[in-house]
């Protein structure tokens, strides 16, 4: 097991109301780990409202504040303002919202905040559903899986929010799974000591929503990056680099088959799918090559 540094600090209970397996707590564990203390966090409502609480009760041990579902990103960046005009340049400012809350609902906050060059640090947990109120679909949900709101399966393909980030041009975004933890935490410090605004995407696996033993999340999250359905790579100051390029990636089939949200497609949809994600892996990972030519 990778060891979490700053856990014993007690930046996270040791007792939370997580579902068993969230890929969620898994996230938020080791971006605390790597951050410490001086940080203060912005989360809106939706999974990781578990962690700045309700009411009286919380479940980190580090300044926070709830902001709502769509201002993440003007939030933090509104607080960054606060601390640095009281003479505060050492605090960090981190938006930690899942994809509802970034690739939809706020993503026009965080184009602006983005825009505007704000020196904050935003993880996107992606568990590629609204799931604390339902589990329903968001432009982060793949084609084909099932959701409350696409029962049959979604017929569009997931919003690109690194190469959203990309067009900005920020100083720094990456995408990261939780299946390789040394690579997260890498990211997370490299993000939180970017000057200016930084992205970290990260796929985050749910249980409940994707329909699969709890004990599996890992290994769930790790076929994605094996099958292409989750790329890692990065962007700093104009350059990419892809950090995991396989020779060959793996059979669909071992990726969807873990989980019930995608019992229920066809031997078509299967076939449709492995090829739209092996020519989507194929064309990222050429356009990120490119852009160091």
């Amino acid at each position: 097991m990778y060891k979490l540094e700053h856990e014993s600090k007690g930046a996270v209970s040791h007792g939370i109301s997580t579902c068993a397996g969230c890929g969620l707590e898994i996230v938020m564990r080791n971006v605390l780990s790597v951050v410490g203390d001086d940080i203060i966090l912005i989360i809106p409502p939706g999974c990781a409202a578990l962690f700045s609480g309700c009411g009286i009760e919380t479940s980190v041990k580090v300044a926070g504040y709830q902001c709502n579902l769509e201002n993440v990103a003007s939030t933090a960046a509104g607080v960054k303002a606060s601390l640095l005009a009281q003479g505060n340049d050492h605090t960090t400012v981190i938006g930690f919202a899942g994809d509802g809350a970034t690739v939809d609902i706020g993503i026009q906050a965080l184009s602006g905040a983005m825009e505007r060059r704000d020196k904050i640090l935003y993880i996107c947990y992606d568990n590629e559903a609204y799931m604390n109120t339902g589990i329903q679909g968001s432009s982060s949900t793949p084609m084909f899986a099932s959701t409350t709101t696409t029962p049959a399966g979604k017929r569009t393909v997931r919003k690109d929010l690194v190469g959203i980030a990309m067009a900005h041009d920020i100083p720094y975004a990456a995408t990261a799974s939780i299946s390789n933890l040394p690579d997260l935490r890498r990211k997370v410090q490299k993000a939180k000591d970017t000057q200016g605004p930084s992205l970290v995407h990260v796929h985050a696996p749910c249980p409940t929503g994707w329909r699969y033993a709890s004990s599996k999340t890992v290994e769930v999250a790790r076929k994605a990056v094996q099958t292409g359905c989750w790329a890692l790579y990065e962007y700093e100051d104009g350059r990419t680099t892809v950090n995991y390029r396989p020779k060959e990636l793996k059979p669909i089939e071992e990726y969807i088959s873990l989980q019930g949200r995608f019992k229920n497609m066809t031997e078509d949809e299967k076939a449709l799918m492995s090829a739209n994600t092996e020519n989507h892996f194929r064309r990222l990972i050429k356009r990120l090559d490119d852009m160091n030519a």
